[in-house]
């Protein structure tokens, strides 16, 4: 429970581990539903495409996403792979959901485990994939 007073649904927490564990996804989106009790899952997606999952982003609205971030690393060494947790909540969203959003967001993420970076978004060029990509790969010799 949320200081807001919302809390993460078991849904929310089975996407998670679907994507962590099992692959199944490359995203998931989460929303606070809407009688402002619960975090839900919003979406989630297979696409590889960093550029669809910024197109689910609105310019008006507050969600919070784990991302499925893979990279190479330079000399030959390969992929690695990170998820990532995003907070959105432009500039442009309304207040009130900015701040039931900001006093949500650590029920949903303390019940996430194995997160190797947080990202708050307010506008695209936070969340682009060069800035991600610099945020996960400061520690590169990590996996």
């Amino acid at each position: 429970m949320s200081r807001s007073g919302v809390s993460v649904a078991d849904e929310s927490l089975q996407a998670f581990n679907d994507l962590k564990l099992g692959k199944k996804y490359k995203f998931v989106l989460y929303g606070i539903s809407e009688d402002k009790t619960t975090i839900v899952v919003k979406e989630t997606s297979t696409s590889q495409s960093y550029d669809e999952f910024l197109g689910k982003l609105s310019e008006n609205d507050c969600l919070y996403a784990i991302y499925d971030f893979e990279y190479e690393i330079g000399g030959n060494e390969g992929k690695r792979s990170k998820i990532v947790f995003f907070t959105w909540s432009p500039d442009t969203a309304p207040v009130r959901s900015k701040m039931v959003y900001a006093s949500s967001k650590d029920a949903l993420r303390r019940a996430l485990t194995g997160v190797s970076a947080d990202i708050q978004g307010t506008d695209f060029s936070e969340v682009s994939y060069e800035t991600v990509l610099e945020r996960v790969s400061k520690g590169a010799g990590s996996h």
